[in-house]
């Protein structure tokens, strides 16, 4: 029974955060991730390894948050305008339509579209030994 009150207690505070989750979603508009592949590769013997290709959808002057991925190496390759790759502590690299970057696992990094004006797509694609490792956010003050 608390199980159940639990789950009602989350889902009763989703319903009454979601209006306003919506509203700053409107206000400040993010890249869209749409997953199009997750898979554990075959063939790997004891070593369990997955593989998530998703497509992001950066709109005008949007970034992805300060993130990283434990265990987890990511290749970002523009579709579509622009972007720029940070990493903390490393700098900066602009990546145009076209171009390709690996991030190596455990650093601290995000993406995002510096045009006022035009839209950016990316592939990306994780692999990682350890399908649990979940992904990390970083608040930067």
């Amino acid at each position: 029974m608390q199980i159940i009150r639990r789950e009602f207690l989350a889902l009763s505070g989703l319903a009454l955060a979601a209006p306003s989750i919506a509203t700053m979603a409107q206000a400040q508009a993010g890249p869209k991730l749409t997953q199009i592949l997750r898979k554990d590769l075959e063939g790997q013997g004891d070593v369990v390894q997955e593989t998530v290709v998703s497509i992001v959808e950066f709109p005008p002057s949007a970034a992805a948050p300060w993130h990283m991925h434990p265990g987890a190496q990511e290749l970002l390759h523009v579709i579509e305008g622009n972007l720029v790759v940070e990493i903390e502590g490393k700098g900066s690299t602009l990546l145009k339509a076209g171009e390709a970057g690996i991030i190596p696992a455990e650093l601290v990094h995000l993406a995002r579209n510096e045009s006022a004006s035009a839209n950016g797509k990316a592939l990306v694609v994780h692999s990682r030994a350890a399908k649990d490792k979940p992904l990390i956010v970083v608040v930067k003050k």
